[in-house]
């Protein structure tokens, strides 16, 4: 009688596993059928909830079987019938993202060691298989999530999942995946989560996309822009931010050269920002030496003379600068702009009228008024109408008028 009682009592204790064990059995003979599929989700949801079967590899891989049976109904109909409730883009895209994320959860209980210490791993070659033959849908479904505007965390996670497959899950087979895609990936990741407004996301998915080899300069000027904002919008983090923008900067220089000076410009701007003087100085003349005739490059040292408080050699570099041929439009800008402030000061610093001093209010006009008054006027040809240059032009007409007989 004793021996009965336990023996029942041990069947007792086994009945609700192996009920949970059912579950799990009756979700994955549902799994495909697309009249059952809410029946096997909810079975199986059921199973992931019950302490008994939420921490089994089995329970999980039957889930994530469930959700891309129901991805490969669902783009089979779509080729048939793109209009049904089951084929449309943001629906297959959530079914293949909830398999990777089950299946992503099942391959290390598939690998935990049995009651004897053995690791036999009973899924794992068939997930990975089933990730590879699903690997483009991937990028697929970041790009319907991004047409429906589900941008972050959506998009962003689809299609990151993409590019991250041939250095985790699928390195095996890194081989035969397109590194331009994987960059491609890497960049439209951080195009939806800026778009979501995750800029930190945002900043990181444009860093790999960089460093992926991503062939367009736009992924650099993005991850730019995502720490410009970051520092504006937390104060505290201004250093980070600098750090950050001088490394893509001098990426952006070492990859596209001085052509578009949006590199060189952030990265002289975060080395003075960050008291850097003496070296943004020595790297600007070594950058001189090697190109005589760039305007920019006179400009950028004579911004930093202005920062440095070295009128004298701010002024020379501007006009050095602006006085090219090919002066480009901020050199002009800022060369009109610091004439105009150093003939402002020199102009009230001269008292009375006499002969002395009426020629020198003649030299400031003519070295100083004019000439940024000329500056100005190229820069307003290349760009008409900027604010910045109507408001110099204004100033200096001003002062023409007023302090000097024309």
């Amino acid at each position: 009688m004793k021996k009965l009682i336990t023996a029942m009592l041990c069947l007792g204790a086994i009945s609700p596993l192996c009920a949970q064990k059912a579950l799990v059995d009756q979700a994955e003979k549902l799994s495909g059928k697309p009249a059952k599929l809410e029946e096997a989700r909810g079975l199986i949801k059921q199973a992931l909830a019950n302490p008994e079967t939420k921490d089994q590899a089995r329970t999980y891989y039957v889930a994530g079987k469930i959700e891309l049976d129901a991805f490969d109904n669902g783009y089979k109909t779509r080729m048939i019938n793109p209009d049904d409730p089951s084929a449309q883009g943001g629906v297959l895209a959530d079914e293949l993202m909830a398999a990777y994320n089950y299946f992503l959860q099942a391959l290390p209980l598939d690998s935990l060691p049995n009651e004897k210490g053995q690791v036999k791993p009973k899924y794992s070659k068939d997930i990975i298989s089933k990730i590879k033959n699903h690997t483009t849908d991937f990028f697929s479904a970041g790009a319907d999530y991004y047409n429906e505007k589900a941008y972050y965390p959506q998009a962003y996670d689809a299609f990151t999942v993409y590019a991250d497959l041939p250095s985790g899950i699928l390195i095996s087979d890194a081989a035969n995946f397109n590194p331009e895609q994987v960059a491609t990936s890497y960049f439209n990741a951080g195009l939806a989560a800026s778009q979501g407004g995750a800029t930190e996301a945002s900043a990181q998915a444009f860093k790999k996309a960089r460093l992926a080899g991503y062939p367009q300069k736009e992924a650099y000027i993005y991850e730019i822009a995502c720490w410009q904002t970051i520092a504006q919008q937390d104060e505290s983090r201004s250093k980070e931010a600098q750090d950050n923008i001088k490394v893509v900067a001098q990426a952006g220089i070492d990859t596209f050269g001085l052509e578009d000076p949006i590199f060189l410009n952030n990265l002289v701007n975060s080395m003075v920002s960050d008291g850097e003087i003496d070296e943004t100085i020595a790297k600007l003349n070594d950058l001189i030496a090697q190109n005589p005739d760039a305007s920019n490059l006179y400009g950028l040292r004579g911004y930093v003379y202005d920062r440095a408080e070295k009128d004298d050699l701010s002024e020379a570099d501007y006009r050095k600068g602006a006085s090219l041929p090919n002066a480009d439009f901020e050199t002009l800008k800022n060369a009109s702009n610091k004439l105009y402030r150093v003939g402002a000061a020199k102009l009230n610093e001269l008292e009375g009228n006499s002969a002395e001093t009426n020629a020198a209010r003649q030299d400031i006009k003519q070295n100083y008024f004019i000439v940024a008054q000329e500056f100005a006027e190229r820069a307003n040809q290349i760009t008409p109408g900027d604010a910045h240059i109507q408001s110099i032009l204004d100033s200096i007409d001003y002062a023409l008028t007023t302090f000097f007989n024309r």
